[in-house]
């Protein structure tokens, strides 16, 4: 009896030892507990509001009159009730952007909600909005610029202090703040001069009444901006990021911040913003732009697919209203979601792994058990583990989702899936990282086995879980184009749709006209269009597009030199996809660069619009322009609009001009007085229209 208690003791003991030496250590870079609670809230609203929304800008100037500001139904409750019903998890507004504008009677500005016309100075935007998110179980954030187009100091040493009690004021007012949001953007104030920020001390403000806060910027340190306004994170994507090489507003970071650094010493995740329009603020002109389910459902695999959080920005409109068109969309978006991600077809399959640590702790049946908290990990210095999915009859699927225990550090570097086919095994996805979420979108898969492997780690892998989603199919949304002679097609990729149309602005539906052919709309107008399948039964989203005059009669009569294959014809040409480029390959060839056209008749000109490159990093976009009007293509005068196009390098979207009063003309020249990037000699167009409607 004694010899057999000593031999349990034994082996407790060994089997103890066992399990100390396979203790799971931390790798590198960690995250706090506040990003791991914020990365799981994934997906959340942006709100730009304010004077731009009623003066039609992106960047406002600072010198608008307040009493423009008078949302006469302003309802936050709506705002947060919308957000609620699409599946977000909190909102974060604008608190003051760059114009200077206070959404709350702050005792530092003159520039606020107090000076304008809404509820007669006595409302506050944040008291309305904290108050709904409370209401509504929803998270509240703040945005608040540090540059001030309005305020007096700015640009002195006393402004920094301004800006740091001005902080002070939102975080003591409006309870709990989950982010504060700060962009780089560092411009010139109402004196002429830029402000060098103290971002220590606004750091230090925000921790001080809210710990717990993610402050994001382009380097964090909570959370940091993914490098680009399209939504989009790179298929590599690391949460770390040696945040001492980066501040808010250092240029040519972009693919970094995208793609994170593999070795950062700082646990900086990363957030993808995207507007739900083409622009941040609210805009008549775009209530027909709003973004597709396809859209939106391509930018959430892009995002927290890859490791990011999504910020989706829904801009309310004058009335102080999230507009229908905006919360119809989100409304099918929230629907595909959730019929999507409804039942995980892994939780019932059998989980094997090639290695497994000796843990109840650790093991692969947590791999399906539906909870992230759990996990499974090889022993130690085993890096290429496979794992092994398994039923007894196939299961179909066309999601799979991948997810890290992160509490510990990100480690995979690479992985593949495979599935059986018949007695062989074939890889249906591959990629690097993986982080708090991997989402690939695969073609119908019937198997019944399926085996992801780490093909490559920085530190023994530790996954979380597998998941199986089968989406339903989802009908693609027609695209509407008009070529250069105004004649308007309409395409769609699913098979077999019958696509009806409107011309009034009325919604399609299944009565409406039937698209057979091209159709002459060379005056302008809108066009909304919509798939359906089943005599009607089922239909897609309804996509628009608004076009004025065609130009159809337009010739380009003068221009700075081109390049071969980039002539100045295509910037008239009706197809957004053509460019006209000025000639790159000679250095000598300076800004200003300018583009002339007659327009073949005499038109009443309430503006105009330019289309800048979106691929390759916008080269050649224009930042400042010059816009004139002849009636002989010779004399040309001053120019009737001149400026800077508003947030263009980050944002590369239509640019729409307006004109303070209409003229009358047959002639137009725009000149590009200086590029987006400043290393840069030459400049394009992708489509160059005016306004006449």
């Amino acid at each position: 009896m004694i010899k057999r208690t000593a031999l349990v003791a034994a082996i407790c003991c060994s089997s103890m030892f066992a399990a100390k030496a396979q203790e799971l250590k931390p790798y590198g870079a960690l995250p706090t507990q506040a990003q791991l609670d914020w990365q799981n809230m994934e997906y959340y609203m942006f709100i730009h509001f304010g004077p731009n929304t009623f003066t039609d800008k992106e960047w406002g100037h600072g010198d608008e009159d307040p009493k423009v500001f008078n949302p006469t139904q302003l309802d936050a409750r709506q705002w947060a009730r919308t957000a609620k019903q699409a599946g977000m998890k909190g909102i974060i507004i604008t608190a003051k952007h760059h114009d200077g504008f206070c959404l709350w009677p702050s005792e530092y500005s003159t520039h606020t909600v107090r000076e304008s016309s809404w509820k007669n100075g006595k409302g506050d935007v944040l008291a309305e909005l904290s108050a709904a998110c409370k209401e509504y179980g929803l998270k509240f954030g703040v945005y608040l610029s540090p540059w001030d187009r309005n305020h007096p100091k700015y640009g002195t040493e006393e402004y920094n202090d301004i800006f740091a009690k001005t902080l002070t004021e939102v975080h003591t007012k409006y309870g709990d703040v989950f982010e504060q949001w700060f962009d780089g953007a560092n411009g010139e104030g109402p004196n002429g001069k830029k402000q060098v920020y103290n971002w220590p001390l606004f750091h230090n403000t925000v921790y001080k009444y809210h710990p717990n806060a993610i402050i994001f910027s382009d380097n964090g340190p909570g959370c940091r901006w993914i490098g680009n306004e399209q939504g989009f994170a790179g298929t590599t994507n690391w949460s770390t990021l040696n945040g001492d090489e980066f501040y808010p507003g250092k240029g040519g970071i972009e693919k970094p911040l995208n793609e994170g650094q593999e070795d950062g010493k700082n646990w900086i995740p990363g957030e993808a913003d995207v507007s739900i329009r083409p622009g941040w603020f609210f805009s008549p002109s775009t209530n027909d732009k709003v973004k597709t389910t396809q859209q939106l459902l391509d930018i959430y695999y892009g995002s927290v697919g890859r490791n990011a959080n999504l910020l989706l920005n829904v801009p309310v409109d004058r009335r102080g209203l999230i507009h229908a068109n905006d919360s119809t969309r989100l409304m099918e978006f929230r629907k595909i979601l959730d019929a999507t991600f409804k039942t995980n077809v892994a939780l019932r399959m059998r989980t094997t792994a090639t290695s497994t640590r000796i843990s109840k702790e650790i093991s692969p049946i947590h791999l399906t058990d539906g909870n992230p908290g759990t996990y499974w990990a090889p022993v130690d210095g085993v890096k290429q583990p496979s794992i092994l999915l398994s039923n007894y009859k196939p299961v179909e699927f066309n999601r799979i989702v991948l997810r890290e225990y992160l509490a510990l550090g990100q480690r995979v570097k690479s992985f593949k899936v495979e599935v059986l086919e018949g007695k062989t095994f074939k890889t249906v996805a591959e990629g690097t990282t993986i982080g708090h979420k991997r989402i690939f979108v695969l073609p119908n898969i019937n198997t019944r086995q399926v085996r992801v492997t780490i093909l490559d780690a920085k530190a023994t892998p530790i996954i979380s879980e597998i998941e199986l989603y089968k989406a339903p199919e989802v009908l693609a949304e027609p695209f509407i184009s008009r070529s250069k002679d105004g004649k308007v097609s309409i395409t769609c990729p699913s098979p077999d749709p019958q696509l009806r149309f409107t011309l009034d602005g009325s919604e399609p539906t299944a009565l409406s006209p039937v698209y057979t052919q091209a159709f002459a709309f060379p005056a302008g107008g809108e066009v909304k269009a919509k798939a359906f399948i089943n005599n009607g039964a089922k239909a897609s989203s309804t996509v628009s597009a608004t076009y004025d005059v065609a130009p159809a009669k337009w010739k380009v009569i003068g221009s700075s030199d081109e390049v071969r294959g980039f002539e100045a014809e295509k910037a008239i040409d009706g197809d957004p996809a053509t460019l006209w480029l000025t000639n790159w390959k000679e250095t000598n060839k300076k800004y200003p660069h300018e583009i002339q056209v007659d327009l073949g008749e005499a038109l009443v000109l309430k503006g105009f619009t330019y289309l800048p490159r979106k691929e390759n990093n916008g080269s050649g976009n224009i930042e400042a322009y010059e816009f004139y009007i002849s009636n002989d293509g010779q004399n040309w005068g001053k120019p009737v609009s001149e400026g800077h196009f508003a947030n263009i390098k980050n944002n590369p979207i239509k640019q729409t001009i307006r004109f303070n009063n209409p003229f009358t003309a047959r002639f137009i020249k725009l000149v590009a007085v200086q590029p987006v990037h400043e290393n840069e000699h030459w400049a394009g167009i992708n489509e160059l229209g005016v306004i006449t409607r």
